[in-house]
């Protein structure tokens, strides 16, 4: 007699919370204006780009639950440093990456500029959007040593500013935040330096290198200025290149070492936010990196136990198995489980209380934007002229994958430690399923985002949990709102999934 043995269902693996063992606070999930908003904020036609700022701000949700958007609690706004009105003379070839400045040659302010990211700012604070952040890349042109927004051939590593016009800067910036305070749109924090590291020779978009020394004497400056004119705006700091710059001299002793530089003891600068920032690019492939580079963060985060860690900006740069390059837009989940695994390993391994998105809208045929804008004309989708009045835009399920977490950790709910009754080895679990939990410690709602990077189903058990509801991102979902059975939870292949409720005592 031939017997034929049928599959055993597994058992579904349960999930352990220790809300005793917490981690990091949340500060927020933010994005950035940069540059493409200026077109689309001010020439589209307003049923477009409305949808657009329902897409990234929107907390509401439809008819059958599911959210209108990804309630995104930071906004990034860009400072520019006046290449459009330079125009061809500023080398920037790309006037999609040139910028406005609020101020000209002659120091007068005109606060009509840059109406495109503004009228996207204002969208912002009317979804009550919970945090704002204004960020320069380089200081006005006509103060910067060669009189361009990119720092050319200069190979000192030095910042692009004229000695006698530190102070300026630091005034102009601060004139930002007074204006827009009397608008009604106080910004939380105010990021002087953008990627120091790098030598910013290219003549692709404005950018300066600069010192620990120069951001030193630049932060200082803002103190004062901030002081002097009753501005409640907290300064936040390096936007390092690359995280080894915030825990080692990685080849540039001047400009790394930044988190020992600044905090070891932290500097005497009242409105110097008690927070070291730093970028995510070039650290995520292999997997070995991607962990290893965030544990040593962490270690050296861990010898300043009250500074927090923010990763203020990535997208797709470096090369990989699982997606290739930056090159080439993908709409699709590869991308966006890349990119949720990162999030996973930045909130987990180096417990960042904030994760920034570099650009919210982007019309480059590149992995950089959670929402791709185009012609719709397969023969000429990136036309740039047309594009600046109108065109068609797409979400992405890297938009809602970010969602996942966007949407439902919000700020001022603490990551707890959360477990599978498994025992799989880290980098193991980097590419089958991943879990990171969240609380707000006064009203107890709870956020268990699972990331399922594997190409198999699996099953989890949440009975121990007051779980309301799931929301899931897959090849066919985007946020969709789903009812639970929480003795058996079914996690799609490829999916990130979030689940909202409470956390009983």
């Amino acid at each position: 007699m031939l017997l034929v043995c049928c599959d055993i269902p597994s058992q579904p693996l349960k999930v352990v919370i220790n809300k005793k063992k917490t981690f990091q606070t949340i500060d927020g999930f933010g994005a950035s204006d940069a540059w493409r908003c200026q077109f689309v904020g001010q020439n589209w036609p307003d049923t477009k780009k409305e949808k657009i700022a329902e897409l990234l701000f929107s907390k509401e949700l439809d008819k059958d639950g599911n959210p209108k958007g990804i309630g995104l609690s930071m906004w990034r706004f860009y400072i520019g440093a006046g290449t459009t009105e330079q125009g061809d003379a500023s080398d920037i070839k790309n006037d999609w990456r040139r910028a406005e400045s609020f101020v000209d040659v002659e120091g007068n302010y005109d606060w009509n500029k840059q109406a495109g990211q503004q009228w996207f700012l204002k969208e912002a604070k009317s979804y009550e959007v919970d945090k704002f952040l204004a960020f320069s890349i380089s200081a006005p042109v006509q103060w910067t040593k060669n009189g361009k927004g990119y720092n050319g051939d200069n190979k000192d590593g030095e910042i692009n500013l004229k000695p006698e016009h530190f102070d300026d800067y630091a005034q102009f910036m601060v004139e930002f935040l007074k204006h827009f305070k009397s608008e009604g749109i106080p910004f939380d924090y105010l990021s002087p330096i953008n990627e120091p590291q790098w030598d910013w020779e290219k003549t692709s978009q404005e950018g300066t290198p600069a010192t620990n020394d120069n951001i030193l004497k630049l932060i200082e400056l803002l103190n004062t200025h901030i002081k002097k004119n009753d501005v409640s705006t907290k300064i936040v700091i390096p936007e390092a290149a690359d995280l080894r710059w915030l825990y080692s001299n990685f080849g540039k002793p001047e400009r790394g070492d930044q988190i020992d530089y600044f905090f070891s003891p932290k500097k005497d600068i009242e409105n110097l936010d008690n927070t070291i920032s730093g970028h995510s690019y070039f650290t995520t492939w292999p997997i070995d990196s991607l962990i290893t580079i965030r544990q040593k963060l962490n270690n050296k985060l861990s010898e300043h136990p009250n500074l927090d860690y923010w990763q203020s900006e990535f997208c797709i740069l470096e090369k990989s198995d699982d997606i290739g390059g930056g090159r080439k837009r993908d709409l699709g989940m590869d991308t966006a489980l890349y990119v949720a695994r990162v999030i996973h390993a930045d909130l987990t391994l180096a417990n960042a209380s904030s994760w920034q998105w570099w650009t919210a809208v982007t019309r480059a045929d590149f992995k950089d934007g959670l929402i791709y804008i185009d012609t719709g004309n397969e023969n000429d989708l990136y036309d740039q002229e047309s594009l600046k009045t109108d065109g068609v835009f797409h979400d992405s399920k890297l938009l809602w994958a970010l969602g996942n977490y966007s949407r439902f950790v919000k700020p001022e709910m603490e990551r707890v430690d959360v477990k599978l009754n498994q025992d799989k080895p880290l980098k193991a679990q980097y590419n089958d399923l991943m879990l990171s939990a969240y609380v707000n410690p006064n009203t107890s709602e709870l956020a268990i985002v699972a990331l399922n990077y594997s190409n198999d189903t699996k099953n989890i058990d949440l009975s121990h949990y007051d779980i309301d509801n799931m929301y899931v991102t897959s090849k066919d979902k985007n946020l969709e709102s789903i009812t639970v059975n929480k003795n058996n939870i079914t996690i799609e292949a490829r999916s990130v999934n979030t689940f909202t409720g409470f956390l009983k005592d």
